[in-house]
């Protein structure tokens, strides 16, 4: 089989690809024109095919290896490539996903200069972190109130406790003056989706650990950094840095990502993660999970929507001009 160009492997825009691999213990290589993982068994080795048109996010846990031929053909098909600690988290020393964007100098420019356009005024850029806080509860209301999975498993905004915490975050929001008016705000609304999911899967004395060995701890820290794997493909795509951040820390590289993962995390990831610990899941189950919520969410359409729409402050369909 021939080599595809870089112009067939790009037919699938990013905003509409359903595919976010995770690999650990195995070999990725070229074969045939194809890109190919491989895992060693007692009897065979096994070849396994990742549809690398269809991929938005590879991420490489422990014991991998890539060869120079794969990345050729990943950065063809746009997928961002990183390097992460077990589980798809950066689970030692404290270590970062390193990603490895593919180079291209022809990227629609009028994200990046529209982004820059308001993002050396602070008013400006405050308005950009209150639209985004705006469509995260939008998004939180649409996604708690249509999705029967969650609606069986008690996650729903018709909760007197969840209407008031968001009446609250919604009124403060709305008054805030500074980046870190608006961070303290969220983090009380996170808090109290926190003890809300706690006590409808009976997660007795949960406390929020970055570090805990917990179920739910280690779900949320897993889900969110799937969740930064699409933000981080959404921004490379558009070519906007992730240094450009309009909530979090302007002193953070990646802050940006933490910005735009924000939009579904409390909508999607929360609710699964205690969902999971509850029925005592495995690792692998609880990513099969939730990349299926994002696809089925249409997650990554979302992130698109929101950022073109900030950068260009006008109304865009999914996915033109990608």
């Amino acid at each position: 089989m021939d080599d595809f160009s870089p112009s067939n492997l790009k037919t699938i825009l990013h905003s509409k690809r359903a595919n976010m691999y995770y690999l650990e213990y195995c070999r990725v290589m070229q074969k045939d024109g194809r890109v190919l993982y491989l895992t060693e068994a007692k009897n065979e080795n096994q070849y396994f095919n990742i549809p690398i048109a269809n991929t938005t996010v590879l991420l490489l846990g422990n014991g991998t290896s890539i060869t120079q031929a794969a990345m050729r053909m990943l950065a063809q098909a746009g997928v961002l490539v990183g390097f992460s600690g077990g589980g798809g988290t950066p689970l030692y020393m404290g270590n970062n996903i390193e990603w490895l964007t593919p180079q291209s100098e022809y990227r629609p420019t009028e994200y990046l200069q529209g982004w820059m356009s308001f993002w050396f005024d602070d008013k400006k850029r405050l308005a950009v972190a209150k639209q985004f806080q705006q469509a995260r509860i939008e998004y939180l209301n649409k996604i708690w109130n249509k999705d029967r999975s969650l609606k069986s498993e008690g996650f729903t905004t018709q909760n007197n406790s969840i209407e008031t915490a968001l009446t609250r975050f919604n009124e403060r929001m709305l008054v805030a003056t500074k980046q870190s008016e608006l961070l303290l705000t969220e983090a009380q609304l996170t808090k109290a989706l926190y003890k809300f999911a706690a006590n409808i899967t009976k997660a007795e004395g949960f406390t929020r650990q970055h570090t805990s060995t917990d179920l739910a701890n280690d779900f949320l820290n897993h889900g969110n950094y799937l969740a930064y794997g699409l933000a981080a493909s959404c921004l490379w795509v558009l070519g906007i840095p992730h240094g450009f951040a309009v909530m979090h820390g302007k002193t953070r590289r990646g802050a940006l990502v933490f910005d735009i993962a924000d939009l579904i995390k409390d909508a999607i990831v929360l609710p699964w993660a205690f969902i999971c610990a509850q029925e005592n899941a495995t690792e692998q189950e609880f990513r099969q999970q939730i990349l299926q919520a994002f696809t089925d969410n249409k997650a990554l359409d979302f992130m698109f929507d929101e950022v073109k729409k900030a950068a260009l402050q006008t109304e865009h369909k999914t996915g033109e001009n990608q």
